[in-house]
This record gives structure tokens, sequence and C-alpha cells, in this order.
């Protein structure tokens, strides 16, 4: 699961998020996990090429679940998008693996997208944005 391999997450989390205008659409997305410890890390991509790792993310949040939190609210353009998110259980800053690289911690993807032997495909996660748009994404 190289792909979604905390490192790539991380970096994502460092870049900032461009300006935008008023007349955009607010993304809510409220996450759904069982542990009530750690944070939540979320990415949101607004192309295949970024969400694959060759580009930037145009959003990224950190939601605090061990204070409560269960929802990031982007302010975006209207478009295409897709998240990839992960639950840091444990408060490690970083995503738990095992020795094959497959995670221990829970993660998820927008659409409540599931990949197969890796994270789910763009066309699998991504969703129109057309106005104000709510997903509750599950996080396993």
């Amino acid at each position: 699961m190289k792909a979604f391999a905390l490192s790539a997450l991380a970096a994502a989390l460092l870049v900032a998020a461009p300006a935008f205008a008023a007349d955009d659409a607010t993304v809510t997305l409220t996450f759904d996990t069982a542990a009530a410890t750690g944070e939540i890390m979320v990415v949101l991509f607004n192309s295949e090429a970024a969400y694959g790792g060759q580009g930037a993310p145009v959003a990224q949040a950190m939601i605090d679940v061990a204070a409560g939190q269960h929802t990031a609210t982007f302010t975006v353009p209207a478009g295409d998008y897709a998240v990839k998110s992960f639950h840091d259980v444990n408060g490690d800053g970083r995503m738990n693996t095992n020795p094959f690289g497959m995670p221990t911690e829970p993660y998820a993807f927008s659409n409540n997208a599931r990949g197969n032997m890796g994270p789910a495909t763009w066309e699998q996660a991504h969703f129109t944005v057309e106005g104000d748009t709510a997903q509750t994404i599950s996080l396993r």
C-alpha cells in the first residue's frame, strides 16, 4: 500500500491551500470512527494526477477526535474532488503499517470507496461538487 504511505500524506498536509472565490461551495466531511483517540488526517485532491501522487492536494485538515471532533469543512470551487484519510489512533503522527506495508490503523476514501490490493482509485473515490456537498466517511 505504498501509494498511501504516510510520508505522502504528511507531505500533502504541509502544502498551503490556495485562496478561493466567494461563490465557492462548502464540502463537509463527517468521519465515522470507532476509536475516540488520536487524530484523523484528511487530504482533498482536485485531479486524478494529484490523487495519484503527481501533484499537490488542494486542501488538508487534521481532526482532533480526542477532543470530540469528527468533521472537516473545505471551501472549494465547483469541480471533481477525492479524499484520502486515515485515523492516527495512537497519536504517533504517522500511519502505522504491518511488516508487509498494510495499514494497521483505520483509513478511508471519499464515497467510502475501497481499493483492491491498494488504495481506492480516482474513479472510485471522486465526487462532483456543484454546490454545498456533504459526505459521511467510515474509517475502517
